[in-house]
């Protein structure tokens, strides 16, 4: 299963990665200026990740392939990283949509 990482940034912002078992980031959140605003947003992403609808599937300027994941309300509250090909970003949607509901929240040493 996969797990949300934490950490305080040198900016003082507070940040996430959904890591998936092997260990590769799918999914990274926003900077937050406090940790309760961080963990409504992890709790945004667990609710928000099973629905297709909330994903936007993109194509770079560089032609490689990313999704945006979004709330109710159309905010972005989670970026994937970049991917070679459209079905690559597609298996990281799939990943995010298996590994988000039921990750835990580990902090980063």
């Amino acid at each position: 299963m996969g797990k949300f990482l934490t950490k305080t940034g040198k900016d003082g912002q507070h940040y996430f990665n959904l890591v998936a078992t092997n260990g590769q980031v799918i999914l990274s959140g926003e900077g937050y200026t406090t940790a309760s605003a961080m963990n409504n947003g992890i709790e945004s992403v667990k609710k928000n990740a099973p629905q297709d609808a909330r994903y936007d599937r993109e194509e770079s300027k560089n032609g490689k392939f990313y999704f945006n994941l979004k709330a109710t309300n159309g905010q972005v509250i989670g970026k994937s990283q970049m991917y070679e090909s459209a079905t690559s970003r597609d298996n990281g949607i799939e990943s995010v949509k298996k590994n988000a509901p039921e990750a835990p929240v580990v902090e980063e040493e």
